[in-house]
């Protein structure tokens, strides 16, 4: 009975040092990256600072003529007259400033997120060794709850926007290398041998084949980085990123449900308006340059202009009337 007890249960002493060993690697890193990671803070700090000035020093109704502007262009006069009601209403509830905080935070972690992601995605997708390297990562990054990544970020980079900015772009670049990796991976094989045919260097079949014709789906991961970074907005506000965020924590702790509502519906248009238009810019179709595209798709092309030229241009005869010699 003891000999079974014991095999079915730990020792007291059983127990892995991962926490000490991430604790010791953060030790180990603000003692001797100190100065690092203050440049990096403010860079950050500076990038979100000059974004925020951009979108708060105009009057409302500029930015508003901006929005309306980049919906109409990204989708038509439906989605422009829905923005402009929208953020209209964020005037209303007077949480114009804090959305533009929010908004600015966005951006700055969004760019960031992507400036990462794709060139990461370029080359898992070139390289299926670095495929299988990065995909773990990613695994971890998307699942690792986000408040574990706040802890390192508070101690490196200090309360404020920076580590809510650091942690945004943990959480929500790995959509975009997915969706950058399996654009490319995509691309018709016969367009990118019509290219080397045609005696293009890789550094051009990238740019012009395989990133045109990926576009779509690249574009589809810039909107899930950015709803992503949508999502992490009442966590940064935790760490005093201020915003929107802080308003919903800030509601959270009076228990002030119209304060909540206001700041939610304000995050709600502001996911709405920036879903709405990249998912737009996703749907364009993009089309490579005619002399790199496969011989087969040009006869293709070619065949079918004729057939149609000949359809169009067989003259119609008049029906023979009876009886005519």
């Amino acid at each position: 009975m003891i000999a079974a007890t014991s095999l079915t249960t730990l020792p007291a002493t059983f127990r892995l040092p991962l926490g000490e060993g991430a604790e010791a690697v953060v030790d180990w890193l603000t003692n001797a990256l100190s100065g690092v990671f203050t440049v990096i803070r403010s860079l950050f700090q500076g990038m979100y600072e000059g974004v925020y000035w951009v979108l708060e020093t105009p009057p409302f109704w500029a930015i508003l003529i901006l929005v309306v502007a980049i919906a109409y262009f990204a989708k038509g006069w439906k989605l422009a007259v829905g923005s402009l009601l929208g953020f209209l209403v964020i005037v209303g509830v007077n949480q114009w400033e804090n959305a533009m905080a929010t908004l600015a935070l966005v951006l700055v972690a969004s760019a960031l997120a992507i400036l990462f992601s794709i060139p990461l995605g370029i080359w898992a997708a070139k390289s299926d060794a670095a495929s299988s390297a990065i995909k773990p990562v990613l695994d971890f990054m998307q699942t690792m709850p986000a408040f574990v990544y706040l802890i390192p970020a508070l101690i490196l980079f200090r309360v404020g926007v920076v580590p809510g900015i650091v942690a945004t772009i943990i959480f929500a670049m790995a959509p975009g290398v997915r969706m950058t990796e399996l654009g490319i991976r995509g691309v018709d094989k016969e367009v990118v041998e019509a290219g080397r045919a045609f005696g293009a260097t890789p550094g051009r079949i990238l740019r012009q084949i395989q990133l045109p014709l990926a576009m779509p789906s690249i574009m589809a991961g810039v909107n899930q980085v950015i709803m992503l970074a949508l999502s992490m907005v009442v966590i940064a506000g935790m760490v005093g990123a201020g915003g929107l965020g802080a308003q919903v924590v800030q509601s959270l702790n009076r228990i002030d449900v119209a304060l909540g509502f206001e700041a939610g519906i304000s995050v709600v248009i502001l996911a709405m308006f920036l879903d709405r238009v990249t998912a737009a810019f996703a749907g364009q179709k993009r089309r490579v340059p005619s002399f790199l595209r496969s011989k087969r798709t040009q006869k293709r092309e070619a065949a079918g202009d004729l057939e149609q030229v000949d359809t169009s241009s067989t003259p119609t005869q008049a029906p023979v009337a009876a009886g005519t010699a």
